[in-house]
């Protein structure tokens, strides 16, 4: 029984037990924390932690919500990339398989989470190459070769994060069949002959931003953002590489620097710890 406030407690399904498997024993600060769950006869309940600013998809496309400036947009997106890299990182790699914008929460800051590992899935390990699955997933976010074979690796996520990322550059959902023009076609379908041109990359960014972006910033995600959409899985980046790239561009000035004041900013990672 999700609300506005981002998931707080939410209905024990199949795919919860999975859930309560690994936030139980994973810790970091962008993966939403288990608060605790019931399983008392029928009552089925899952408790997360209070995320004040709700769900990315609410910010993202929910009318009359005030639009993210770029620096938050950008934030959001390097901790979005560090949850990720933290769970390809472990020993035994977790894939995160759903990860779209109404999975990212958001607190009072603006920090990313993860939230909903529901269809998560312990990566390939030893001489193996994938993790052979039934299909499941979110249209507009799923890896093609995902998609069309039932092998899911480390770099599918790499290009649910491209989409992600597609979306927070173009204020668009995924998939987006009511816009006139559209009928069906999705943002990665709409947006990739403008993301190997950087001068007309400019024309796909959210005109709720009013310009206000760093210009060479939003061409050199749009860059990243191509890259993970790559059909190939084998050219797309790890998640390490992605979330380097993101803070090394927030580094040098390409994106806007967060004021100190500003209660977007987002807190830089501390440790990473595993129960």
């Amino acid at each position: 029984m999700g609300n506005t406030c981002g998931k707080p407690v939410a209905h024990v399904s199949s795919s919860n037990f999975n859930e309560v498997n690994y936030l139980g024993q994973l810790q970091h600060e962008n993966l939403v924390k288990l608060i605790g769950y019931c399983l008392e006869g029928k009552n089925r309940l899952l408790v997360y932690e209070f995320m004040q600013k709700g769900s990315l998809e609410n910010h993202l496309f929910r009318k009359g919500v005030q639009p993210m400036a770029w620096v938050t947009r950008v934030n959001i997106a390097i901790g979005i990339a560090r949850g990720l890299t933290f769970l390809h990182s472990l020993d035994a790699n977790v894939i995160f398989r759903d990860l779209k914008a109404s999975n990212i929460l958001l607190d009072s800051d603006f920090n990313a989470k993860l939230s909903d590992f529901g269809l998560a899935r312990d990566g390939p390990t030893g001489d193996n190459t994938h993790v052979s699955t039934r299909v499941i997933g979110t249209q507009g976010y799923a890896a093609p070769e995902y998609v069309a074979t039932g092998h899911l690796t480390p770099r599918s996520d790499v290009y649910s994060f491209g989409v992600v990322l597609l979306e927070l550059l173009t204020g668009r959902r995924a998939v987006e069949d009511d816009r006139p023009g559209f009928s069906e076609e999705t943002l990665v379908d709409w947006a990739k002959p403008f993301l190997s041109d950087s001068r007309r990359v400019l024309r796909i960014m959210d005109t709720r931003l009013g310009g206000q972006y760093s210009k060479k910033g939003a061409q050199a995600a749009a860059a990243l953002a191509l890259q993970c959409l790559n059909t190939d899985p084998k050219f797309r980046p790890p998640m390490v590489e992605v979330l380097a790239a993101l803070e090394g561009l927030n580094s040098t000035n390409s994106f806007p620097r967060t004021p100190k004041s500003d209660n977007h900013a987002t807190k830089h990672s501390g440790a990473h710890s595993q129960k």
